[in-house]
């Protein structure tokens, strides 16, 4: 006969990702020639949920080389970018208030395009980030209470050891006669 049994567990009630796009810009002291490379290091973030949203905050470095002075000199503007991120999440059947909230980032942020204007610098940033929310769940199973057969375990090292009494009566006393010439 079964019966039923409920498991409260944690488990993912909640999850999506979004790219997000972010165009910045840039004074610098020397008017660029050339862009000779952008890098985007140092990404850290953490998330929290308020009602139906989950705020995303976060923060990165960019580091932008360029060429002035008609391609002679070089120099690198760092810069540290701070953001905020709003993701409304879908309705779910379970609403609890114990939810934990989980950020990855998908894609790293990286720049997607750079453009020269005067003295300023236009850069665009991509990032992808995938938010899960953990929740407690309430699973319910069938329990087949029916016990399993129990198996026979078998000493091997008694299996093995041969018995005085075995011996008495395999052994012959004219044995040694009759294989003696």
């Amino acid at each position: 006969m079964s019966s039923y049994k409920e498991i409260v567990t944690k488990a993912v009630i909640g999850k999506g990702k979004k790219l997000f796009t972010t165009e910045n810009t840039v004074k610098v002291s020397n008017s660029p020639s050339t862009i000779l490379g952008c890098w985007v290091i140092n990404h850290n973030f953490h998330g929290e949920k308020q009602g139906d949203q989950v705020i995303i905050s976060g923060s990165y470095d960019v580091n932008i080389w360029y060429s002035y002075d008609r391609d002679t000199k070089t120099d690198v503007v760092k810069e540290t970018n701070h953001y905020q991120e709003v993701v409304r999440m879908r309705n779910r059947d379970t609403d609890t208030d114990s939810e934990d909230i989980i950020v990855r980032s998908l894609k790293q942020p990286t720049c997607s395009n750079v453009t020269i204007d005067g003295d300023e610098i236009h850069y665009t940033i991509e990032k992808e980030l995938g938010i899960e929310l953990v929740g407690d769940v309430k699973v319910k199973i069938e329990a087949n209470e029916e016990e399993d057969p129990w198996d026979e375990i078998v000493d091997e090292a008694a299996q093995d050891e041969i018995s005085s009494d075995t011996i008495n009566q395999e052994l012959h006393d004219d044995f040694i006669e009759e294989n003696t010439i």
